[in-house]
């Protein structure tokens, strides 16, 4: 249930998000500053963090490569197709994560915890669920005010 819930979201948000054009992606429209083509980034890299250099205790290089000075970061030049395949690609990775594991299980202590115990992947896919659906909520606010798609 919890895989088919993230795909589901991923999913909606791919698609809010590659129906913009190039432009549209890139503008932020709320006071917050973001833009939707950093919401598919920031959310490739949640759960890169989560479940390879959480839950697994990966060595993923930089973990928070979707930040520049505390905000969203995408480079000019990277394009929408490869930022979406990106989160196409991460959600593949995740799935294979989550169904070679228990709910139950632990996560390997390590540098994401802070030095806390670590979290069950089921409290894991419990933050990445909540974590998808209130960018959605606000994503379809930034696609409406552009003339893109909303709600389901």
């Amino acid at each position: 249930m919890f895989v088919g819930y993230l795909d589901y979201f991923r999913d909606q948000l791919l698609a809010k998000v590659c129906s913009l054009s190039d432009d549209d992606a890139r503008l932020s429209t709320v006071p917050s500053g973001w833009a939707p083509i950093e919401l598919l980034m920031h959310l490739r890299h949640v759960e890169r963090r989560w479940l390879e250099w959480g839950f697994l205790g990966m060595d993923v290089g930089d973990p928070w490569a979707d930040h520049r000075d505390d905000r969203w970061y995408v480079p000019a030049d990277l394009p929408l197709t490869e930022v979406a395949e990106a989160l196409r690609a991460q959600g593949a990775r995740s799935r294979s994560i989550i169904e070679a594991h228990d709910l139950a299980e632990i996560g390997r202590p390590g540098p994401r915890w802070d030095g806390q115990p670590p979290a069950s992947l089921e409290r894991i896919l419990f933050h990445l669920l909540q974590e998808y659906a209130r960018h959605l909520g606000q994503l379809d606010v930034v696609t409406e005010l552009a003339g893109g798609p909303v709600g389901e």
